[in-house]
């Protein structure tokens, strides 16, 4: 991309909306998982603003960790291959596991993510993604515990999602268009 060009962002989904939900289901998860505790596994760095407000909304003990995963390049398309750059810091055997998505869309990225974090014994794994992009699914074995919004296939960026690391502090999320 071209730091230099300039996009028009056309709003998507308002701070408002956006906050509502992440209300809704940080009450669901503090009911599903009352009188336990919980293990939020952040994937950086898009996941960050989505988790920071759920992490205030989710009223249990509670555990974050982070890791940084990717199946993008510098562009919009999800490349296929996936690199964990990042990997936790403690055990999350017996622990419940919340992973912490920006957004699924190829699903390529959680594929293999899941597997890989059930081999370390957790007592339960739990998906929370803030956007849903269905129509991009390229597996079948991603299935979302929690989803904020399910959105159509256009590319997305605000509330830490980026376009090469630009736009990820708008405060709603909204489309791209190039000028």
């Amino acid at each position: 991309m071209d730091c230099s060009k300039k996009h028009n962002i056309s709003v998507y989904l308002t701070e408002e909306q956006l906050n509502k939900r992440i209300a809704e289901i940080g009450a669901q998860i503090t009911e599903r998982f009352r009188g336990e505790s919980v293990y939020m596994i952040v994937i950086l760095k898009g996941s960050i603003f989505f988790a920071t407000e759920l992490a205030k909304r989710i009223e249990l003990p509670m555990t974050m960790d982070f890791m940084s995963v990717s199946s993008y390049g510098s562009g919009t398309e999800s490349s296929g291959v996936v690199k964990i750059k990042k990997d936790l810091e403690c055990s999350i055997e017996g622990e419940n596991i919340i992973v912490v998505e920006d957004i699924i869309d190829s699903g390529n990225t959680l594929s293999r993510l899941v597997p890989m974090l059930k081999e370390r014994n957790p007592k339960s794994v739990t998906l929370c993604t803030m956007l849903d992009k269905p129509d991009r699914r390229v597996v079948d074995d991603v299935v979302c515990d929690y989803t904020g919004f399910v959105i159509p296939d256009k590319f997305v960026v605000g509330f830490g999602l980026d376009y090469d690391q630009r736009y990820r502090n708008l405060p709603y999320i909204g489309f791209v268009e190039e000028s």
